[in-house]
């Protein structure tokens, strides 16, 4: 009670943490949107921890489940990248397929991204589809026991970092170059739709 004999309740104060934990284990703690926060794998300047759709809020599965998602499509955005380099400047002697009519060689196959989706026979994308996904649940599947990304464990000899450091420093760069590859292989189907090639303006 103060002074007019006006009665004011306690506001309860703002909730800033959370019952939930993030992907390496340590508790969600909610932070003002403005303050930059670097306290994990792929949370970097500038933006720090940035999280408009409140992911992390929705549990740590749902959150472990995106950031394994980013990671697996990063990777394949860099093999993208890494195709569309390639065959600009390489292409295999031989036949990529004795099917079609007449039979497809690899020096026929455009480079860039949706010319050479639409020269490789149906086939041909049924295979290499039907074999991510064999991999993807078998030798490469995800052990929810092992960080996200390491889906490899102890199967195969994998080139490992003991300095935390050196490992920090790996691991954010895999995700930035992920980002990256993301972005160009995107860029490059836009200018490929667009009538231009896929590595405009260095080849016009």
């Amino acid at each position: 009670r103060r002074g007019g004999g006006k009665n004011y309740e306690k506001t309860p104060p703002r909730r800033t943490a959370g019952s939930f934990v993030d992907v390496t284990g340590k508790p969600y703690v909610e932070v003002d949107t403005f303050v930059p926060q670097f306290d994990e794998i792929g949370v970097l300047p500038p933006i720090g921890r940035w999280d408009p759709l409140q992911i992390r809020e929705q549990g740590p599965e749902r959150y472990r489940r995106f950031v394994e998602m980013e990671i697996k499509h990063g990777r394949i955005a860099m093999a993208a990248v890494t195709h569309v380099l390639v065959t600009a400047n390489f292409k295999w002697d031989g036949y990529c397929s004795y099917l079609s009519f007449p039979p497809l060689k690899f020096e026929d196959i455009p480079a860039g991204t949706l010319g050479s989706w639409a020269a490789l026979p149906q086939a041909g994308w049924a295979q290499i589809v039907a074999i991510v996904a064999i991999l993807d649940n078998s030798l490469f599947a995800q052990d929810p026991n092992l960080e996200p990304g390491d889906v490899v464990g102890d199967r195969i000899p994998w080139v490992r970092y003991d300095d935390p450091e050196v490992k920090f420093f790996k691991l954010n760069a895999e995700r930035n170059n992920g980002r990256a590859a993301m972005m160009g292989i995107t860029g490059m189907m836009i200018h490929n739709a667009l009538g231009v090639d896929a590595l405009f303006p260095i080849v016009q």
